[in-house]
């Protein structure tokens, strides 16, 4: 189902493949509990599955975030303008780096 669950997101074979072998912990997440959730909190923040599809293919750790980090990420980033592909790559920063960069905004 995790290899399906990437297909049906937008990913070609050679996306799945690479996405799997970046994160391989990705078959210990729950497709309905965990997968699914996080590309909710993206669609709901005006993704597309397609750009979902590449944020997670570029960024497959995404899925070992919980929802709580998720959500505080993105609500930070989402303060400094609209959400891109590129801005999400803040998303990947350490706690220190992302707390440095953004502490201004931190609750």
């Amino acid at each position: 189902p995790h290899a399906q669950w990437l297909s049906d997101m937008g990913m070609d074979d050679s996306q799945v493949a690479q996405t799997i072998l970046r994160y391989p912990a990705f078959f210990n997440k729950s497709v309905e509990n965990k997968c699914k959730p996080v590309a909710k909190q993206l669609r709901d923040l005006g993704f597309t599955d397609g750009q979902i599809a590449t944020v997670l293919w570029r960024c497959p750790q995404l899925l070992g975030y919980s929802s709580k980090r998720l959500v505080h990420r993105m609500r930070v980033l989402k303060s400094q303008g609209p959400l891109t592909e590129r801005s999400l790559w803040k998303m990947m920063m350490t706690d220190a780096q992302f707390a440095a960069r953004f502490e201004r905004l931190a609750d």
